[in-house]
């Protein structure tokens, strides 16, 4: 099972030695991936422990606070998916602008050498640390020598076909940005995720056959508007009975994501028909919604009838697209 911490201090007095990595490994994609995997792979070979040191906020969101950062995944979803590739532990430190004025060196000799007593650290060629992010690959070469670790660099990794392109985070924001969730499935290497709690509606779409479970999300890269196939989980039920009945189910769902202008809607809305599930209450709950992929833009249609029928068609599409389909 792996570990997670909130800061240093929480790093046990005899954990180590490590072989650690740092990052915001936002999306915590192929390519952070192929980092991660030869970390894991290091540290079983020489007895080890292996550790990701990640940040929260985005230290963009510290420096630029009036643009913050647009990001793929929440903090939940980061820890769980770095987790899942194997790791020991994983340290996430809460960036201040305190915390980003050291140096490289600084920051290396107290977070890798004295807080996590690292013998390898490995790296992305890109990675960049310190203040104004002077610290570099070979910035951590020198340190290794001076400080006493070994320093691996893994080099960019992108798909197999194509070695013009690596897989990183902006790439899967361009294509949550046009609404493309298979594509960036393929980059993520699982289905994107937003988290987000059930929420009262106008009960609209169960007064026309389509009750929906509506999500005030916190968490998770909303994509460009349309409607999508996804799969809903119920996270934490809550006092919701109904939603701790179904938790742990991937609940199969038609996604309206948008602004309703067929009945005068004006505000985002993120709604979820669940296909061929009927009469729960899940108010309250905290559950997933994994998009898979999209079937069309919103519109805005002459009447609750051509809307009625559109949403029948939308349904069987995603019943369709969903009966292949499965969460990574």
């Amino acid at each position: 099972m792996t570990e997670v911490w909130h800061s240093l201090a929480g790093v046990p007095d005899d954990f180590g030695p490590t072989v650690v990595t740092l990052g915001n490994f936002d999306g915590v994609h192929r390519g952070h991936q192929a980092v991660l995997a030869t970390l894991v792979a290091d540290a079983r070979a020489a007895g080890r422990r292996s550790v990701a040191v990640t940040f929260d906020p985005h230290p963009q969101a510290v420096h630029r606070p009036e643009n913050p950062p647009t990001l793929i995944t929440g903090v939940e979803d980061r820890v769980e998916r770095l987790a899942a590739t194997g790791l020991d532990a994983v340290v996430v430190i809460r960036y201040t602008l305190e915390f980003a004025h050291q140096t490289p060196e600084e920051f290396v000799r107290s977070c890798f050498v004295d807080g996590l007593r690292a013998a390898t650290v490995v790296i992305g060629h890109d990675t960049k640390f310190g203040w104004g992010n002077v610290g570099h690959a070979d910035t951590m070469r020198e340190l290794g020598a001076e400080l006493g670790f070994e320093v691996e660099i893994v080099e960019w990794a992108g798909p197999p076909n194509d070695s013009d392109r690596r897989w990183s985070s902006t790439w899967v924001r361009q294509l949550l940005g046009v609404g493309d969730v298979a594509g960036a499935a393929r980059i993520l290497g699982r289905p994107h995720r937003l988290r987000g709690e059930i929420v009262p509606g106008d009960a609209l779409g169960r007064d026309i056959g389509f009750p929906t479970a509506n999500l005030a999300v916190y968490a998770g890269m909303i994509p460009a508007h349309g409607v999508y196939a996804g799969w809903v989980t119920v996270l934490e039920p809550g006092r919701s009975g109904d939603a701790a009945a179904l938790g742990g189910r991937a609940l199969p769902a038609a996604v309206s994501l948008g602004v309703n202008t067929t009945v005068g809607g004006t505000e985002l809305r993120v709604e979820a028909h669940l296909i061929d599930i009927e009469g729960f209450d899940l108010y309250g709950a905290r559950v997933a919604l994994d998009l898979v992929d999209r079937r069309r833009d919103m519109k805005k249609f002459g009447s609750i009838e051509e809307l009625t029928a559109a949403l029948a068609e939308d349904v069987e599409w995603c019943r369709g697209v969903l009966a292949g389909a499965r969460i990574a």
